[in-house]
């Protein structure tokens, strides 16, 4: 088993290679800006580290957000287009199941990433191994009863202390969890993967304007 992991549905662009029993190599970068640029070079650098090829990949293992429109789509669209040319499956995986898993708490927690818009998303955990319910997009201030005496993972957590007192790390996403936890559950039979598609959970923050101003001749 050779697992390319990749995820970008928040800030870190992070890449892994696990072999089924260890992460191989890795790569982080953190830029919100520039999920496309640095998405390919990670790759390239992980694989150099290894000392292989694409073409040793057995499978390839995505996060599928939640996370903002444009950064999510990079990494799930180049999953696909490896997928289609190596002729191997991808697993996908909630992003927020990344960071829990990271965490490795064994007690209930929570795990909130930055959605903008003084937004959060975020999803409990009875342990970093088992999400309870659906992820969810709120304000940090309407959740903040509910996640009252727990700890909480992830960037979210550090945006808003007053709502999140108790901040865990980390604070970034890593493909090299996200391919840890992919590697349990394909050890395990197979279960609890996603279809590759994004999970947005909102919509866009583009919007087509409602009054404008048509150019065009008749």
């Amino acid at each position: 088993m050779l697992l390319l992991a990749m995820d970008t549905a928040t800030p870190a662009v992070t890449v892994a290679l696990h072999d089924g029993e260890a992460v191989v190599a890795s790569s982080s970068q953190v830029d919100a800006r520039r999920h496309g640029e640095l998405l390919l070079p990670a790759v390239d650098r992980v694989l150099k580290e290894a000392g292989l090829t694409l073409d040793a990949v057995t499978g390839l293992v995505v996060g599928v957000g939640p996370g903002p429109y444009t950064g999510l789509r990079v990494g799930l669209v180049t999953a696909a287009a490896f997928s289609s040319a190596l002729a191997v499956p991808v697993h996908g995986l909630c992003t927020l199941d990344g960071l829990a898993y990271a965490s490795g708490i064994d007690e209930p927690f929570a795990v909130a990433t930055d959605a903008r818009r003084k937004e959060v998303y975020w999803a409990r955990y009875d342990d970093s191994r088992t999400r309870v319910g659906d992820a969810a997009v709120d304000r940090p201030a309407d959740i903040a009863e509910r996640l009252a005496g727990l700890p909480v993972v992830g960037a979210g957590a550090r945006l808003y202390p007053n709502a999140f007192p108790d901040a865990r790390d980390p604070e970034h996403q890593s493909a090299a969890a996200l391919a840890g936890l992919a590697a349990e559950r394909l050890a395990a039979g197979g279960e609890g993967f996603l279809d590759p598609l994004p999970m947005y959970l909102r919509r866009p923050d583009a919007q087509v304007p409602k009054n404008y101003k048509v150019v065009t001749p008749k």
